[in-house]
């Protein structure tokens, strides 16, 4: 037996606060969203049960117009801020007000089938809100029915710091209603961590759209940031593949309808973004209508959901295999070398296992196994040398950020199960 299994799902298990999984204990104490899909996913092969609880906790906190939020406070806990006070939203139990990258319907397929014919009846409540979380993606987040959705928050993306956000975000105040109290960096070397400009940036944001109710509409026409994004689209398309597939499995022939609609729409919006001189895609500012040409991982995850054109995927393996050279970790979130790389800093360059599983399944989906195979062996090697940490610096390896991490270690089992594509 692999140690490092054992480990993983020890991980797993200390981070278990009752069905849901924190992140990592103080820095991340309560549930976040698609963080629990990817432990879901880590659980699905040794605890079907569990895998199922971390969904099921997780859907607790859904809002009744549909959106998943980003963090459920099952349980309060002073050793993170913003907590619930700041959000002021009005829910049983206490949420944040903004959403994250809709893995849920990847990991709910994963689980169905891992359970298979007799789970039925413990996936269709779970179907039922993913359908309601899909549709409310493309109402809120794109209601001029583009294909594209928006991030109304750099958190929503869930690379929350990336300079993918540097241009937008710098329209943003920095004035707050709220004491911006930092408790990241009690826990974590604030070299790692966002600055504060950015974080009075983030909470100006948040009472933006506390001020707002949080009604979605009211919303999209105060954000000072909104952002039409590739990794989030290209996710809700991966999601809305498995999705439209669990609706005709149980026989619910208007949702795979009214889904594959959803899906077609952003098929074809995302391969708009192509930009072969970047020889990557890129998301769009709504607010000034450029492009968004910072060059972060984003930029390769279209590849988890279409299946491009020879030359597109070739040109896209040609530029990651230049991101990629001469580091001991790959895959950046930022290209190397380039004014915004901060290899140590959160989301501005560090390689994450979970950006690599996405890219592996994707490299796997468009015919590069080879490359797949030469990233998992990376990131395994990286957990094995380094430890479960939330993510790691590119250029030495060292494990950065939080320590015994959870999607670290649901992503090294799922990574580490087989060197043959999922």
């Amino acid at each position: 037996m692999n140690m490092h299994i054992d480990q993983a799902k020890r991980i797993l298990a200390a981070n278990d606060r009752g069905g849901y999984t924190v992140p990592t204990d103080r820095l991340y104490p309560f549930q976040w969203n698609w963080d629990s899909a990817f432990v879901a996913m880590g659980f699905v092969l040794f605890d079907i049960d569990r895998a199922y609880r971390e969904l099921e906790r997780l859907v607790e906190g859904q809002w009744v117009d549909g959106m998943i939020p980003h963090i459920v406070f099952h349980a309060p806990s002073e050793t993170y801020f913003p907590g619930p006070n700041v959000w002021r939203t009005e829910h049983t139990i206490p949420t944040s007000g903004i959403t994250q990258p809709p893995v849920f319907a990847i990991a709910l397929r994963r689980l169905h089938e891992a359970a298979g014919s007799d789970a039925e009846t413990r996936t269709l409540p779970l179907y039922e809100a993913a359908l309601k979380w899909h549709r409310w993606w493309y109402s809120a987040r794109d209601p001029e029915g583009t294909g594209l959705v928006a991030l109304l928050h750099p958190w929503e993306s869930g690379s929350d710091n990336s300079p993918a956000w540097d241009i937008a975000l710098a329209r943003v105040p920095t004035t707050t209603d709220t004491p911006v109290v930092r408790k990241d960096t009690g826990h974590v070397d604030a070299d790692m961590r966002p600055r504060d400009e950015d974080y009075r940036r983030f909470i100006h944001l948040v009472d933006t759209y506390a001020a707002c109710g949080w009604e979605p509409a009211r919303q999209w026409e105060k954000a000072p940031f909104k952002v039409a994004e590739i990794q989030t689209t290209a996710i809700l398309l991966k999601a809305g593949e498995d999705l439209e597939h669990l609706a005709r499995l149980f026989g619910r022939t208007e949702d795979a309808i009214e889904i594959a609609a959803f899906n077609n729409r952003s098929r074809k919006a995302l391969m708009a973004q192509w930009r072969p001189d970047l020889a990557r895609f890129v998301s769009r500012d709504l607010i000034s209508g450029e492009d968004v040409e910072a060059a972060t991982q984003a930029g390769f995850i279209p590849l988890l959901s279409l299946d491009l054109d020879r030359q597109v995927a070739e040109a896209l393996v040609s530029e990651m295999k230049v991101w990629s050279k001469d580091l001991k970790v790959a895959f950046p979130t930022t290209k190397p070398g380039i004014a915004s790389w901060e290899p140590k800093r959160y989301w501005r360059g560090p390689a994450w296992a979970i950006i690599n599983w996405l890219l592996i399944d994707g490299l796997n989906r468009n015919g590069h196994a080879d490359v797949a195979e030469e990233l998992r062996r990376s990131t395994i090697a990286a957990i094995e040398t380094e430890g479960f940490a939330e993510y790691f610096d590119p250029v030495t390896g060292q494990g950065c950020g939080g320590l015994g991490f959870s999607w670290t270690a649901a992503a090294y089992l799922w990574l580490e199960r087989s060197a043959v594509p999922a």
